[in-house]
């Protein structure tokens, strides 16, 4: 099992909080400045979530296009594995990791709240090996509208899907609008995930309303 990186960028907020969850799963991480990052030292990265750069221009639009992200892609071609979690997820999406966009809530609020989670894939990096169909954990965002233009390759990228708890998807579980009620997309070859919920925050039973650690199912993927 190799290192992960948990790149921070200005106004990144989230990383304590993973760097902690991935310990607890058994990945062994560090937090790194972006301006400090060195791929050669690492087979995994996270970006965690937060507010890159104040979210200027578009969320994860300016954190984009930093010499980080740029070796990150590096990492990603080479077949690494890269978690983009919330603000992460907008930034993979800016750089073109990962297909489709993330567009304001429908409602055009912040929304925070726990959510179930159906798992659509298991063929990635998080997913694989995975009993468990439907997880629990928290969303907290204001920009997490998937859209893809090609639905049908949305459905074939998508990861996980809001639902209730009973994996059933619909309207009525989808907290922000998203295309196909879609929570995480992946790239073709599974080594590259983004994720609007949080598993970081449902990594411990003292934080979850329901005793939940679903988190770690995920992100333990980075140590198997």
């Amino acid at each position: 099992m190799g290192r992960t990186a948990v790149i921070k960028f200005p106004g990144t907020t989230c990383e304590v909080d993973v760097y902690r969850a991935l310990l607890e799963a058994g990945v062994e991480a560090e937090v790194v400045k972006y301006r400090d990052f060195d791929p050669d030292k690492y087979d995994a990265v996270v970006l965690p979530g937060g507010f890159s750069y104040g979210d200027y221009l578009r969320a994860g639009a300016i954190a984009a296009n930093t010499e980080a992200v740029r070796l990150v892609k590096e990492m990603a071609n080479e077949g690494k594995r890269v978690l983009g979690i919330c603000n992460g997820f907008q930034i993979l999406v800016e750089a073109g990791l990962l297909e489709g966009a993330l567009l304001p809530n429908l409602n055009l609020r912040f929304v925070s709240k726990w959510v179930y989670l159906r798992v659509l894939r298991k063929d990635t990096f998080l997913t694989e090996g995975i009993e468990k169909d439907v997880l629990y954990m928290p969303i907290a965002h204001a920009e997490g509208r998937y859209y893809h233009p090609d639905e049908e390759r949305a459905k074939r990228l998508a990861v996980l899907a809001y639902s209730n708890d009973r994996g059933e998807t619909s309207q009525d579980h989808n907290p922000n609008g998203s295309l196909l009620n879609i929570a995480s997309v992946a790239n073709e070859e599974g080594n590259v995930v983004g994720m609007m919920p949080h598993p970081e925050r449902a990594s411990f039973k003292l934080l979850s309303p329901n005793s939940s650690t679903d988190g770690l199912l995920l992100l333990r993927g980075l140590a198997r």
